[in-house]
Order: C-alpha cells, then sequence, then structure tokens
C-alpha cells in the first residue's frame, strides 16, 4: 500500500481531499497529525483541525468545521454546512445531515442516524439538524428528529427516537424516548 504523507498527515491510496464541488470552491484545511482512510471524500471548503482520523469510505461534505482529535468512522456521512467540536468520536455508520451542531467530547455510537427535515418531501421547511451540547454520549442505532438539542452531560441509549430536546445531564431511553434521571455511574463528562 502506498500513501501519501505530508506535513505529518497521511492519506491513504484512494482517498479524495480536495473534491470541487463549484467553480469557486477552495481546497480543505487540515491541520497536523491526520489518518485519512480509503474510499474517504472530503470536499472543499472544509476547515479540519489537529489529529483527524478518518475510517474508510467516510465522507465529509462542504461548508463543514471540525475541531481538533476527532474520529469519523467507516462510511460515517457529514452531509455539509456543520459544525463538530474538539474530541469527538463517531462510529460506523454515523449519519449527520446539513445543519448540525456538535459539541466538544461528544460520542456518537455506530449507525446512530440525525435527521434535519420534519416533513420529508412532503411539505417545505427549513433543515435543522440536531444540536448535541458537550459530553453528550449518543448510543447505536440512535435516532434523533429535526431540531431537537441534546443537553450538556446527556445520555441518549441505544435504540432511542429522541422527538424532543433531551435536558442537560439526563437520560433519553425508548421510543420515543423518554427522559429520566441519570444514574450515577453515567454522570461526568466524556474522557475522549
Amino acid at each position: 500500500m502506498t500513501e501519501s504523507q505530508s506535513h505529518d498527515r497521511t492519506v491513504h491510496p484512494d482517498a479524495t481531499v480536495g473534491y470541487a464541488y463549484s467553480d469557486d470552491s477552495t481546497s480543505p484545511v487540515i491541520g497536523d497529525g491526520a489518518t485519512i482512510r480509503s474510499g474517504t471524500v472530503i470536499y472543499d471548503d472544509v476547515t479540519i483541525g489537529d489529529d483527524f482520523t478518518t475510517g474508510h469510505g467516510a465522507l465529509v461534505r462542504e461548508e463543514t468545521t471540525i475541531g481538533d482529535d476527532v474520529i469519523v468512522g467507516t462510511n460515517t456521512v457529514i452531509d455539509g454546512q456543520t459544525t463538530i467540536g474538539s474530541h469527538v468520536s463517531m462510529q460506523t455508520n454515523v449519519y449527520v445531515p446539513t445543519n448540525t451542531t456538535i459539541g466538544n467530547r461528544v460520542f456518537v455510537g455506530p449507525a446512530a442516524t440525525f435527521t434535519n427535515d420534519p416533513y420529508p418531501i412532503r411539505r417545505s421547511a427549513d433543515l435543522e439538524g440536531p444540536t448535541l451540547e458537550d459530553d453528550v454520549s449518543i448510543g447505536a442505532n440512535a435516532t434523533l428528529l429535526p431540531g431537537v438539542t441534546v443537553g450538556a452531560g446527556s445520555f441518549v441509549a441505544a435504540g432511542a427516537v429522541v422527538t424532543d430536546d433531551v435536558p442537560p445531564e439526563t437520560l433519553a431511553v425508548g421510543a420515543p424516548a423518554e427522559i429520566r434521571p441519570l444514574p450515577e455511574s453515567l454522570a461526568g463528562g466524556n474522557d475522549l
């Protein structure tokens, strides 16, 4: 396997860094220490901090800003115009739609799906993805509906369907998700 290394970055074969989506788009800015695996596509007009890592086949669309020490797992899609903080881990098959905000020290489990259209192709509406505040954990296969805010330090259980805001430092569980007190064993920030 051959790799391209520059500025303390490793870009594997068949990765695309700088997909020009318009005539006036500009090359992405990626900090030091990046590992970008094969099949990954990073569009123009993306800004990424240091120590960025992708799995295979990840997609980062235009006008996305990503902080330091972020993992974007295999086949994870970030659909653009999104802001992601530092020390974030998104596992395999996560979907992040346009206009989503993710804070610092956030964990997103495998196959979690966020949405941004409250009435898919039935009615016009502004697209608004979820907001995940700092130290949020999202379990595998959870679904977050458009515009919901998951408060700082909250935990969304695996398979939960979040239809309303989740207050800070609470547990969201079930479909539709019910809010419960956060168990003491889950209290505190994420160690990412």
